[in-house]
């Protein structure tokens, strides 16, 4: 499944694109307004980041406006997480869709806060519909405060926005698929956390792996200086070995100079 082109790219005779407008990259906002949120939005970017490492034609990012109508500075939504399939990998200021080819979101995340869950349960919602978001997923990382269960999505069917099935799993993980990623969406320990059920792994957050990494780093470490401890010994032996060769070889001479035969003794 794959999103819909949005109609913001004209067709031919339509209204055109004005170059000349200016389309801001930034409201003044803060990222997040808490840890918890904060923590959820960069960990997701930088899981989905790693995981389409190797793909040129996958974008994902967040907290960027989206705009949607031409001519229409006021016509953009900021999600905090979303994904492209087929757009190009590159720095971006703003996503402008009919730049884009008319390539709207595949995937959108909103992470709630009190001041703006309203706002991702309805407003949001109503416009990731229109403009053709596959899925829409949303978080409340205060766990029940702004919205319970505190994990839901949707996913397009006929142009229409269906409720997708998230539910408990046998170890009390909430989860629900994601047809676009691949991907179970989990509430894990109180956190939003990626699963692929294929290799089944968890990818990691920002924390897990920069661990994971000093932990190579430090088996690296160890093993070198196995390897050298190693070397040394063997260079120690080696110079013992070189010694008594030479302590005999010295012998030797000296019973020749004596007339004795070393083969003799």
């Amino acid at each position: 499944m794959v999103s819909k082109p949005y109609t913001a790219v004209p067709e031919p005779g339509a209204e055109q694109d004005d170059l000349t407008i200016d389309y801001p990259c930034s409201d003044g906002e803060p990222l997040a307004e808490s840890d918890q949120q904060y923590n959820a939005i960069t960990d997701t970017i930088h899981a989905l980041r790693v995981r389409y490492a190797d793909r040129r034609n996958v974008y994902v990012s967040g907290d960027m406006f989206v705009y949607y109508r031409m001519n229409d500075p006021g016509g953009n939504i900021a999600p905090d997480v979303f994904v492209v399939f087929g757009a190009e990998k590159r720095l971006r200021r703003s996503y402008i869709i009919w730049r884009e080819g008319g390539k709207t979101l595949d995937v959108a995340m909103e992470i709630a806060s009190p001041r703006t869950y309203a706002r991702d349960l309805l407003a949001k919602r109503d416009i990731y519909e229109a403009i053709g978001v596959t899925e829409y997923w949303r978080f409340d990382p205060s766990l029940g405060d702004c919205f319970n269960p505190p994990l839901a999505g949707d996913r397009l069917v006929d142009g229409r926005y269906a409720r997708i099935a998230v539910a408990p799993d046998h170890a009390g993980i909430l989860r629900g698929y994601s047809e676009m990623l691949g991907l179970d969406i989990c509430v894990r320990d109180g956190e939003l956390r990626l699963y692929d059920p294929l290799s089944q792994t968890w990818l990691l957050s920002t924390v897990e792996e920069n661990a994971a990494r000093v932990a190579a780093e430090s088996d690296l470490l160890a093993a070198e200086s196995a390897y050298q401890t190693s070397e040394t010994a063997r260079q120690a032996a080696e110079n013992a070995r070189q010694a008594a060769e030479a302590r005999n070889a010295a012998l030797a001479d000296l019973l020749r100079q004596h007339g004795i035969s070393p083969d003799a003794i």
